[in-house]
């Protein structure tokens, strides 16, 4: 049935999450919150993206900068997928030249032996703290989102001590040390089962499993790799919330990433919404998917392709508009106002 214009922001994209028909479709973009907004800008002039994540008011205010601006929907903590392995004893930085460096690389059963995940939820508890506020300033009006890394995603920058350009190691551990490898998965997915159920005593409304580098692996390596943990995370907590699955460079897994339970599932922006609207099962609901250098465009070009992802989700209900992959840096401002504009004021 179609839900009255009354609802607010979070009903209507819990609404959504469930396969009704909404007045309008709801919308939040990955990475909302950052280096495109000038405000953000300001803060980072004075702290470290570290000392912003991992301090409760500071990563309250940045995730909130953005909804001030712009009025989504949906609010999604402003946090990392590193702060997981990170509270296993594995720390993290930045490089000067751009990309993640850990502090030492899974070389190892030593290695591995040596995380813990005894204490992650204690030692993330400045995340627990901000999704508290965040319940609390948002009240009932918007909803709010917590996320994490796939066990593989995560993987890949434990493995390889950081950013990589071929994934060589983590590849070599997959498929010469297949023991070691799920060794790791499995502390790995304790860890995030752990922290996505701290996030929900902490109230968000829904949660992202970001399977950012899933692409890498094909057919039975990638169900091997990286579906069969999400599985279990995604069942793990699956009747306690809404899971959004986001799998890039992962299409040609659509009928299995359908198959996790996930009750939503997100689209990179190389795939046709439309037409993966026809084949994903009606009872799960579709977030996607504008290719996210387009708000590097111009205003009209945001409008006019933004518009074909309306259209093309036009008679399917539980459509969450985002973008296909996280907000670029030099997104701008009008650009992201004309979307919005676009989507609640479709043609």
């Amino acid at each position: 049935m179609t839900q009255a214009n009354s609802m607010n922001y979070r009903q209507r994209f819990l609404a959504a999450a469930n396969c009704q028909t909404v007045d309008r479709t709801p919308v939040w973009l990955m990475r909302q919150a950052g280096r495109s907004l000038p405000e953000y800008r300001a803060l980072k002039e004075k702290y470290s993206f570290l000392e912003l994540a991992q301090t409760p008011e500071l990563a309250v205010e940045v995730t909130l900068q953005p909804i001030r601006r712009f009025d989504y929907d949906a609010a999604i903590l402003f946090s990392d997928i590193l702060v997981i392995p990170e509270a296993m004893g594995q720390p993290y930085s930045f490089r000067e030249q751009g990309g993640i460096q850990m502090e030492f690389a899974i070389q190892n059963r030593a290695d591995i032996q040596k995380l813990s995940t005894e204490a992650v939820v204690d030692r993330l508890d400045y995340v627990r703290k901000a999704l508290e506020i965040l319940r609390k300033e948002l009240s009932d009006e918007r909803a709010l989102l917590g996320f994490a890394g796939s066990p593989w995603t995560l993987g890949t920058y434990m493995i390889e001590g950081g950013s990589s350009n071929d994934y060589r190691l983590v590849l070599d551990m997959f498929n010469s040390n297949r023991a070691d490898f799920e060794l790791l998965m499995e502390k790995v997915t304790d860890a995030l089962i752990a922290y996505f159920k701290m996030q929900i005593e902490a109230g968000v409304d829904a949660v992202q499993l970001f399977d950012s580098w899933g692409g890498i692996l094909k057919g039975k390596d990638y169900h091997e790799g990286s579906l069969k943990w999400m599985r279990k995370i995604i069942d793990a907590i699956k009747d306690d919330i809404p899971v959004i699955l986001f799998a890039k460079g992962c299409a040609d897994e659509m009928t299995a990433l359908c198959d996790t339970g996930a009750q939503i599932i997100g689209l990179d922006w190389t795939v046709d919404i439309g037409a993966m609207g026809k084949t994903i099962p009606a009872n799960i609901a579709i977030q996607g998917n504008l290719d996210p250098m387009i708000l590097n465009d111009s205003p009209e070009t945001t409008r006019i392709e933004a518009q074909k992802i309306l259209d093309g989700m036009r008679d399917r209900p539980g459509h969450i508009f985002n973008l296909g992959h996280g907000i670029d840096k030099d997104a701008k401002l009008d650009c992201v106002e004309a979307l919005l504009d676009t989507i609640r004021n479709p043609s």
